[in-house]
């Protein structure tokens, strides 16, 4: 695999120099069988294939957005299951054109020499490919039925020790096929360089080109095309902790469902009380919130903070034009936060609108205003990231339930829910027929488990 390491030469801004030179494509096989539901690590056979791109060489600096999670990664995972001609090489073909209109993701990381900030050469060096067969059937692994989380390491190429690396590719897919037709696309990315809807406009552009397209519908748009205001300080200052001072949480993992009656429920209760619809993400937090909330409750002291902390895409707030796929994320809080008991003895609408004025105070973070407690004192941090706060993000609308590379849209969307050093849940995960809103967590201790659903199924 090419290599080039580029510094901004006045300032050392980290760029992503855009040469054009090359895509890095790697189709492998495996030769074992799928046993049971573990997909073993047998050894590999790589063909390497380097795609030519003309793209102009240059440097992009990352926005604010960008930068606190820069090296971190993301996986998502797209099980299909209704069959297409050759779906590795069906993907790798539409993927090596998509980069043409996607070039930062062909790129690398560049650290400045003296101000250490991040840029983005646009090299084009491209994204690491994995093609595998499974000699079993989708079915047999039963990937729609939990547990199943040890499986989706297989399904998937990672970054070693979970970390992008300066110099490794910013994006890394694996296609899976087995026996019955059926495939997994396994995505792993960076968030220096795209968040969940910017991949999701990548595989739509990916979709469109294997479905005949010339090109994408949407025009990509990035950093270097707008210029985004800054992520406010708070949001930075908790994803910057995030990565870098917390340590992984042994929590249970849950693959749990909200129905779609008690959704539909919690809305009509609502009425126009909100002076919008209550949405499916307000519901199913809602929900999540004070479920959990009645299981952790501590009898000595339930008036301890819980406090409530979710991704919001930002587009709207800052203006981003259709087709933005840098990142655009942040991080919001509810504040002040309730008490433990108030979200356990509050009416279910109560919780609800906690969550919608929460979103309603976006906008004005990008505005300066509400960033009191920046840098994070200690016992900010102990109240934030202890066990009685929750994490949401959400992955309804992001683009990724319309991913079609010939055989029509996924049967489900999953991910390794986190991050693991907290109390955290992906909510609303696109599945076809299932009748409410999926939401992977890991957000309990083993033993409250089974009083959570017990809780969930109130709502029933």
């Amino acid at each position: 695999m090419k290599k080039s390491y580029d510094v901004g030469d006045d300032a050392g801004d980290l760029c992503i120099a855009c040469t054009g030179k090359d895509v890095e494509f790697v189709a492998a096989t495996a030769n074992c069988a799928l046993v049971d539901v573990k997909l073993f690590h047998p050894p590999f056979n790589h063909s390497e294939v380097l795609i030519e791109t003309s793209t102009p060489a240059d440097h992009i600096k990352v926005s604010s957005f960008d930068k606190p999670l820069a090296f971190s990664s993301f996986s998502s995972f797209h099980v299909f299951d209704r069959a297409i001609h050759e779906p590795a090489e069906t993907i790798k073909r539409a993927l090596s054109r998509a980069l043409d209109h996607f070039r930062l993701i062909a790129g690398r990381v560049v650290v400045g020499d003296d101000d250490g900030d991040l840029c983005i050469a646009c090299t084009g060096e491209g994204v690491e490919f994995v093609a595998a067969t499974a000699s079993c059937a989708l079915v047999d692994v039963k990937l729609f039925d939990p547990p199943f989380a040890a499986l989706l390491k297989d399904l998937a190429v990672e970054y070693p020790e979970a970390s992008c690396r300066v110099a490794d590719p910013l994006l890394l897919m694996q296609v899976t096929e087995f026996s019955c037709g059926a495939f997994v696309l396994g995505v792993t990315w960076t968030p220096v360089v795209a968040d969940g809807t910017g991949i999701a406009l990548l595989l739509r552009a990916v979709g469109e080109l294997a479905r005949g397209f010339d090109q994408p519908s949407v025009p990509p748009v990035t950093c270097a095309d707008q210029l985004l205001p800054d992520l406010p300080p708070l949001a930075a200052a908790i994803e910057q902790t995030i990565v870098g001072q917390l340590k992984p949480k042994d929590y249970a993992y849950l693959d749990i469902t909200v129905p779609m009656s008690a959704i539909d429920r919690i809305k009509a209760e609502l009425g126009n009380e909100l002076g919008a619809p209550c949405t499916v993400f307000e519901a199913v937090t809602a929900v999540m919130w004070q479920c959990r909330s009645r299981v952790i409750m501590p009898d000595d002291d339930p008036d301890n903070p819980a406090p409530l902390v979710f991704a919001a895409d930002a587009r709207r707030a800052v203006g981003a034009a259709e087709g933005y796929y840098s990142n655009c994320v942040t991080t919001q809080v509810i504040a002040p936060p309730p008490t433990i008991r108030e979200v356990v003895e509050g009416d279910i609408k109560d919780v609800v609108k906690l969550i919608r004025s929460s979103k309603e105070q976006i906008p004005a973070t990008f505005a300066g205003e509400g960033e009191e407690g920046v840098p994070l004192l200690p016992c900010v941090e102990d109240t934030l990231f202890g066990y009685s706060a929750l994490f949401v993000t959400s992955w309804r609308n992001l683009g990724f339930e319309a991913t079609d590379f010939g055989g029509g849209t996924p049967a489900r969307v999953m991910c390794h829910p986190g991050p693991e050093s907290l109390p955290a849940c992906v909510a609303c995960l696109p599945r076809r027929g299932k009748g409410g809103a999926n939401v992977l967590s890991r957000f309990l201790k083993e033993e409250h488990g089974g009083a959570f659903l017990a809780e969930l199924a109130k709502f029933t």
